[in-house]
C-alpha cells in the first residue's frame, strides 16, 4: 500500500517538504482535490495546531485554515492571546475529501487508511518544526497524532503524555462549533475552545520563564 512516505524529500526542511507534498500520490484523495494544502508557519514555532483536512476554500487557495473555521480559529487565538503568525498550522490530511451536492462540495471525514497514508507528512512537519506544544483539533487530528485510544471528549482539557512535544493536548475542531445551531450552545463551546487555547498558552508562558 502506498503512503506519503514514498514522496518525502531527502532533506526534511519545511520548504522541501512543502514542495514535495505537491506531488503526493500516497492515497486516492489527490484525484479529486485541486491541490495539496501543506502546513503554514516557521521552523521553531513553539505551538503546532493540527486540524483534520483542508476545506473547500483551503483547497482552492492552497493555505490551511483560511475558510469559516479558520476565521473562527483566528478569533479564538486572538482571545487566548496567541499570535497565529507565531504558530505552525497544519492538517492531519493534506487533500480535501468531498462529495458533490448540487454546485457545492461537501466535506467528508477521512477514513483511517487515508489518515495513516498521510501521517508521514505530519511526522516530518513535527521533526522540522520541533514545537514545544502540539494541539490536536478534532478527532481526526487526535487519531493521527496520538492513536485511536485518545478521544477529544474524554481527554480534552488535560495534558497528554507524548514523545511528539513536551506539551500535547486535544480540543474540538472549530468547524464543530460552526455546526451548532443553538446560539447559546455555540457560544459556550467557543468559550471552551478559547479556554483550551489559553491553557496551552499559559503553560508555554510558564515554560519560557
Amino acid at each position: 500500500m502506498s503512503s506519503a512516505a514514498d514522496f518525502l524529500p531527502e532533506k526534511l526542511t519545511l520548504k522541501a517538504l512543502g514542495e514535495a507534498s505537491e506531488g503526493c500520490r500516497g492515497c486516492e484523495l489527490y484525484k479529486d482535490a485541486t491541490q495539496t494544502v501543506f502546513g503554514q508557519g516557521r521552523k521553531g514555532a513553539r505551538l503546532m495546531l493540527v486540524g483534520e483536512q483542508p476545506g473547500d476554500k483551503e483547497d482552492k487557495e492552497g493555505k490551511p485554515f483560511v475558510g469559516p473555521a479558520g476565521r473562527l480559529l483566528d478569533r479564538a487565538l486572538e482571545e487566548a492571546g496567541i499570535d497565529r503568525s507565531e504558530a505552525y498550522v497544519t492538517n492531519a490530511v493534506k487533500h480535501f475529501k468531498w462529495k458533490p451536492r448540487g454546485s457545492r462540495r461537501l466535506h467528508q471525514t477521512p477514513r483511517a487508511g487515508e489518515i495513516e497514508a498521510c501521517k508521514p507528512w505530519l511526522q516530518a512537519e513535527l521533526q522540522a518544526v520541533e514545537p514545544e506544544a502540539v494541539l490536536a483539533m478534532g478527532a481526526t487530528a487526535a487519531r493521527s497524532l496520538f492513536g485511536p485510544k485518545v478521544k477529544v471528549t474524554k481527554d480534552r482539557g488535560r495534558p497528554l503524555e507524548s514523545p511528539l512535544a513536551p506539551l500535547a493536548a486535544v480540543t474540538i475542531h472549530p468547524s464543530a462549533i460552526l455546526r451548532l445551531r443553538d446560539h447559546d450552545e455555540r457560544e459556550a463551546e467557543f468559550a471552551g475552545f478559547v479556554a483550551d487555547l489559553e491553557g496551552v498558552a499559559s503553560t508555554l508562558q510558564g515554560a519560557a520563564r
